[in-house]
């Protein structure tokens, strides 16, 4: 068995400085993602996104995100899924975009709101015909018996359903995480890494840059 304990990359891809942070944190988003794209990392939309029970229960997942522009960012789920019951009672979440090939990550914290009926109609309908489907015919984060379960439902709904795409379920739609802090993370040589957030200044009305200890 491996000795986990000396597994570790010594990071000297490049620095993040103040100098080289763009003005905003949407705009210096825009450039490490564009990095990402060009990277062709694999699905370098795939975020975590954390949320909290009433209780205060973390919990976490992966899925991908679907939009993002100076309101914040943006995913789309079941409401009756495990995480829409738990932002139903706490609405914030916390983001994390691992781009650990180019020894990079962003984490965002913020409160989260439904975009509307409009907006997750645009985010439903480009979906194929199969993901439809699968959403629809399943109550995600519910127990099933088996598989062959799930299977049945999706050709059931398949054969109600044989011309074109389905409606969206109401039960289904996105989500926008508000930042209130973006933090830029650039991995360092010993373990010095580079740490930029933008803190939402509520007093103010803009935002601030800090530098984080690593």
């Amino acid at each position: 068995m491996p000795d986990v304990s000396r597994m570790r990359t010594d990071y000297r891809a490049g620095r993040l400085t103040e100098d080289d942070l763009a003005p905003s944190w949407v705009e210096q988003f825009d450039r490490w993602f564009g990095d990402a794209v060009a990277a062709e990392l694999p699905e370098p939309n795939a975020v975590v996104v954390a949320t909290a029970d009433a209780d205060g229960a973390p919990d976490a997942r992966i899925v991908l995100m679907k939009g993002y522009d100076s309101s914040g960012f943006v995913f789309a789920t079941s409401y009756a899924s495990a995480k829409g019951a738990q932002l139903a009672v706490n609405p914030r979440a916390a983001l994390v975009f691992p781009w650990h090939a180019l020894q990079r990550q962003v984490r965002v914290t913020g409160r989260v709101e439904r975009v509307g009926d409009s907006a997750s109609d645009e985010l439903w309908d480009p979906r194929p015909r199969g993901a439809q489907l699968a959403a629809a015919a399943s109550v995600q984060s519910t127990e099933v018996d088996s598989r062959e379960e799930l299977a049945q439902r999706v050709r059931l709904l398949d054969e109600q359903s044989p011309d074109g795409k389905l409606p969206r379920p109401a039960t289904w739609g996105g989500y926008r995480v508000v930042p209130d802090r973006v933090e830029f993370w650039q991995g360092g040589g010993d373990r010095l890494h580079d740490r930029l957030r933008f803190v939402r200044d509520e007093a103010e009305g803009g935002w601030i840059v800090q530098r984080l200890a690593p």
